[in-house]
């Protein structure tokens, strides 16, 4: 998962021989996982991808921790956050671990640049706003409440079309996928999954960009940007054919799955990593079990920590939460509805709220741009 597909011209056969119609021959580029044993793409290019004119400056990018010392469920209030440079750049760290970074971006400015990550898989979780993903494989409109999956290695640039873009941004040190449980053995998703491959959508194929010159180009490393200046427009592909290009997939499109009794945040699953999951929970009706409670219980995640993140509607089982709120749950300490919230929820039939969940399996550390949004009261909420 993604599935294959083919764009463009491409020769009938892999690392032969390809030219133009006037003879020029075209560059062959092989973008793998895994080495030479996962998914794959082979794309081709006017000119070798290899071209490089300058190399620039390496920018320092280490995450900091947080240092207000307190091991305590966290609400961030992200819309608190003041517009600031661009959507790489600006970004505001969360939380990371080794496994992933959680980061918010308002940008006040375009990206004058293209983008690579090196080491890491993302997914762009669009709150606000519109654009355009340009990359070496097409371009993907994209709008409110898309994920945005892009994988390591790839080049792009996001085009934004509206003036408040307000972005959550999930880092990856490993693959991002649909879960594993919702495929069969050829990859393609079960009839249970709470989607399938239509609700997938592509880049489209536009034609290449011939042009030489200077073209500048950040690269993400764990913990620092490297700059280059490419020789060429990097978007120069004739034709592309495989599984690894960038996706998107709109959380309107998630289709819950529901019970006779409360069902565990792993129905709600929608991608995994490397170490963490991430959850869409959408409307859907509630439980129909005579004595069911639609409320979630009290649960103490003794193996992975919480970060919800919300994004619209009636949040049945809290209150002091709003779109752009982010609720940090964190191993050790249980967790639950506020007081009223699991006995005020019987009866009820159905539930009008999205937001998205990451599940850590390793402890998250709070990083220090989140202490600009935090809400020290949070932690005594749950008093009466």
């Amino acid at each position: 998962m993604p599935f294959y597909l083919k764009r463009g011209e491409i020769p009938p056969k892999r690392h032969i021989q390809f030219r133009s119609k006037s003879g020029e021959l075209y560059h062959e580029e092989h973008l793998s996982r895994e080495g030479f044993s996962s998914i794959y793409s082979n794309a081709y290019h006017l000119r070798p991808p290899t071209r490089v004119a300058k190399v620039g400056e390496l920018k320092p990018a280490r995450l900091i921790p947080a240092d207000d010392g307190q091991h305590r469920h966290r609400h961030l209030e992200t819309f608190k956050f003041a517009a600031g440079g661009d959507w790489v750049f600006g970004r505001r760290r969360l939380a990371f671990n080794r496994d992933v970074i959680l980061s918010y971006a308002r940008p006040a400015k375009p990206a004058d640049y293209f983008y690579r990550s090196a080491h890491g898989d993302e997914v762009i979780f669009v709150h606000r706003g519109k654009g355009v993903l340009h990359s070496v494989f097409g371009r993907l409109e994209f709008g409110e409440w898309d994920y945005l999956v892009i994988p390591r290695g790839i080049v792009f640039r996001l085009e934004f079309q509206s003036e408040d873009t307000r972005l959550l941004i999930i880092e990856s040190a490993g693959q991002i996928s649909p879960p594993h449980r919702y495929r069969n053995e050829f990859g393609q998703l079960l009839e249970h999954a709470p989607f399938c491959e239509r609700d997938i959508r592509t880049p489209e194929f536009v034609p290449p960009e011939d042009e030489e010159g200077e073209f500048r180009l950040v690269l993400r490393l764990m913990d620092a940007f490297q700059e280059y200046t490419l020789a060429q427009h990097p978007f120069d592909l004739v034709g592309w054919d495989g599984y690894y290009y960038p996706w998107a997939f709109n959380m309107r499109d998630f289709m819950p799955i529901t019970g006779k009794v409360h069902q565990p945040p792993p129905v709600h699953q929608t991608f995994e990593g490397r170490g963490f999951v991430i959850c869409s929970f959408c409307p859907r009706l509630f439980d129909y079990h005579e004595k069911s409670i639609p409320a979630p219980y009290n649960h103490s995640n003794v193996d992975s920590d919480e970060v919800l993140y919300y994004v619209e509607g009636d949040f049945m089982s809290r209150t002091g939460v709003s779109a752009g709120s982010i609720t940090v749950h964190p191993y050790g300490i249980p967790h639950g509805p506020q007081p009223g919230k699991y006995e005020g929820s019987i009866g009820k039939k159905a539930t009008d709220e999205y937001a998205v969940m990451v599940d850590t399996f390793e402890p998250l550390t709070m990083a220090k741009d989140s202490l600009e949004v935090d809400d020290p009261g949070y932690p005594f909420s749950w008093l009466e």
